[in-house]
């Protein structure tokens, strides 16, 4: 009698997601599409919706592929919040899909608009700014409360 081998663990929703991200990322066709996808994964919870995934995943023989033409005509009929649209509306805006305007900011909550922020610097080359979140007044150039 062999003792009883332990069962594995079944991957948990958060190491599905790391794992999709991490194919997704391989099979990027080019550095905005990697960004992108890289941006969505950070951000977790509209990659994590099923509809999502199927508009902007294609199955290849080199396994699943991000295709964000999928997304195109789709975007609001996948069943996201107002922040999650306007997320993945800039989203899609990097890699050159679409059109979407800077007020979209404005829906964001805190988390989304730093990523969103940490993925322009990206975008723009520049890995070297901190984003976070000041608290208190904006303070003017000269340290004066606008």
């Amino acid at each position: 009698m062999t003792p009883a081998e332990p069962e594995a663990e079944a991957p948990t929703e958060e190491d599905e997601l790391q794992a999709l991200g991490e194919q997704l990322l391989r099979t990027a066709k080019t550095s905005r599409d990697r960004l992108a996808v890289q941006t969505l994964v950070e951000e977790r919870t509209i990659l994590s919706v099923p509809a999502v995934r199927h508009a902007l995943i294609i199955h290849t023989d080199d396994g699943e592929m991000v295709h964000f033409e999928g997304l195109r005509g789709h975007q609001y009929g996948l069943g996201l919040d107002r922040a999650q649209q306007s997320f993945l509306g800039l989203v899609l805006s990097m890699v050159g899909i679409g059109l979407t305007t800077v007020p979209a900011v404005q829906a964001l909550d805190d988390r989304q608009l730093q990523i969103m922020l940490r993925a322009i610097l990206r975008l723009a080359g520049n890995d070297t700014i901190a984003v976070g979140i000041r608290l208190g007044p904006a303070r003017a150039p000269g340290g004066d409360a606008e």
